[in-house]
């Protein structure tokens, strides 16, 4: 078992906190930190500035946007923050959703998972420093009808593969993830369902006859310490209620199917039917005790050794945590918590890569 610190987004000063946490995790060994992006902060500029002030943490995108980037800048972003963090970058690659992808990027959601696959393979070829050339349904490369040819690029990368990571949540998602990425970028991870989500990676896994083994499975699990559960569990239900209720349209969100399939069909209705008629606090309370127990590690460092060891024993071989604590002081303290209860796990992992 590694352990992994997600930092999220940048809407203030949140940077200077966010790299006091990153050098108190590299400090206790965590293995990598993950940034993300919607429509307001970039992931790639906060993992160069943290990068730039640490050395052996590894720095991921959880992640970067596809509709944001082309494949290949994409390859061009991954092979300068490769180079300049030491070969400390993981690629996490992601299709959002229908409102930012639409939205925001103004690129149609549509076919997410071949466009996915096409875009990997552009991506890994470019990293391989091949001339490209790629004709698909999404991507031609170079255009047919204009001056432009074949590149290849142009800088040479510290590694010839960056680990990709994708970010799933539906069954041919996960499965897809297995096929043709070295991880899975997880969220809502319950160890209770997390067995049957693994068997879709599996399944993509086995079409290259692969197995599991060296197959990064990231969970993303909220971190609250505190011995009064429902206490430790409130400032996560505004997190629980945003992606049940509001991530997405009625119609479409990953958040709440998949609320559904871990068997919480009528809670998560009654979520969305709230967080959508703006009644967000009516939302968070709705979000039942258990799923937020499920989902989280909260409590003391025994009770944690002992989510640990069942995420572990669920095939989970990463857990990055989101501390919820209000001060930097106190998320600071609970990852110190999170480490002992590693420890007392017997679960941490000598190899801090990939």
């Amino acid at each position: 078992m590694r352990l992994g610190l997600n930092i999220g987004f940048v809407f203030g000063d949140e940077h200077l906190d966010h790299l006091k946490l990153v050098k108190e995790a590299e400090s206790l060994g965590f293995s990598v930190t993950w940034a993300a992006e919607a429509y307001g902060s970039d992931a790639a500029t906060l993992l160069t500035w943290i990068a730039a002030q640490t050395t052996t943490i590894d720095v991921g995108a959880a992640v970067f946007q596809i509709p944001a980037r082309t494949p290949a800048m994409t390859a061009m972003t991954a092979a300068t923050l490769d180079r300049l963090s030491g070969g400390r970058f993981r690629l996490g690659l992601g299709v959002s959703g229908p409102q930012v992808s639409e939205g925001w990027h103004g690129v149609r959601f549509d076919k997410p998972l071949a466009r996915t696959r096409e875009y990997v393979a552009i991506v890994n070829a470019a990293l391989r420093r091949e001339t490209v050339e790629f004709h698909g349904e999404h991507f031609t490369l170079p255009l047919p009808d204009g001056p432009g040819k074949a590149l290849k690029l142009s800088s040479r990368p510290l590694r010839d593969h960056v680990p990709v990571y994708l970010a799933a949540v539906g069954p041919k998602n996960l499965e897809l993830a297995g096929e043709i990425a070295d991880g899975w970028l997880g969220i809502l991870n319950d160890p209770a369902y997390l067995g049957e989500q693994l068997k879709h990676i599996a399944t993509g896994r086995e079409k290259r006859d692969l197995g599991m083994d060296g197959f990064d499975v990231v969970a993303s699990v909220p971190l609250m310490t505190g011995d009064d559960l429902a206490a430790a569990a409130e400032p996560i239900r505004g997190y629980a209620a945003l992606y049940i209720g509001g991530m997405g349209s009625r119609e479409k969100n990953f958040y709440n199917a998949l609320a559904i399939r871990m068997g919480y069909a009528d809670e998560a209705k009654q979520i969305q039917d709230l967080y959508l008629a703006k009644q967000h606090r009516d939302a968070m309370a709705a979000v039942p005790q258990g799923f937020i127990d499920g989902i989280s590690l909260l409590g003391g460092k025994e009770r944690m050794a002992e989510k640990l060891t069942a995420y572990a024993e669920a095939g989970t071989t990463t857990v990055a945590v989101t501390p919820f604590a209000p001060t930097v002081d106190q998320r600071i303290a609970d990852l110190r918590v999170l480490a002992e209860a590693l420890e007392l796990s017997g679960l941490r992992s000598t190899d801090l890569g990939a």
